[in-house]
């Protein structure tokens, strides 16, 4: 049987992210290069339905295709909408089904434990860099981001750091005793220290 690991405290802490964020703050940049607040928001939003299907193996019509960023395609009652898709993605990966066999997340067939990691730490990573964008604090469980690490380093290893297409770019370099989010982070080609840039002229 296939480590299970809990999306939903993941899922919750996203939800609860989301809840704090202005429209106005939806334009501002994010540790995703050119991806701004909106379109990552949008990204979530699609991804929790992708990674639903991709647990309980039920695809609509015409298959599951990845995510867009695209601010624009952020439905009016989103604060209401993406939560609830979050819920349905934590409640989805809790079968233990979920992890077994194949499925398909974006169009991309892989096996269900690889799906159910790539959603965790789609969740960590992403409520990461929502969370850095808008000054709000961020504190991943511990259990989480160990998760995320045994998923994501030996992939990153692989790539030779060169990162991979579709998930997260190069790896930036960090001190051997950084902080383990730290170290995720960077694996996933961001920069730990990342704020928003000043608007101070």
């Amino acid at each position: 049987m296939p480590s299970m690991p809990d999306l939903a405290p993941a899922a919750r802490r996203m939800a609860a992210l989301l809840a704090n964020v202005p429209d106005s703050q939806l334009a501002s940049p994010t540790p995703c290069a050119d991806t701004p607040l909106g379109a990552l928001i949008d990204h979530v939003n699609g991804l929790a339905l992708a990674f639903t299907w991709a647990a309980t193996k039920d695809f609509p019509a015409g298959g599951s295709q990845p995510p867009s960023s695209d601010a624009s395609r952020l439905p009016q009652d989103w604060r209401a909408r993406v939560p609830e898709r979050l819920d349905a993605l934590a409640a989805a990966w809790r079968s233990p089904d979920a992890w077994q066999g194949m499925t398909k997340a974006g169009g991309i067939d892989l096996p269900g434990d690889q799906a159910g990691n790539v959603a965790l730490n789609e969740l960590v990573v992403h409520g990461w860099d929502i969370a850095r964008a808008t000054g709000q604090p961020y504190d991943a469980g511990k259990d989480e981001i160990e998760s995320c690490l045994a998923f994501v380093a030996p992939t990153v290893e692989q790539s030779g750091g060169q990162g991979v297409p579709g998930l997260f770019g190069p790896a930036v370099e960090t001190p051997a005793n950084a902080p383990a989010l730290d170290r995720l982070i960077a694996l996933t080609g961001r920069t730990p220290s990342w704020t928003p840039p000043s608007t101070a002229s």
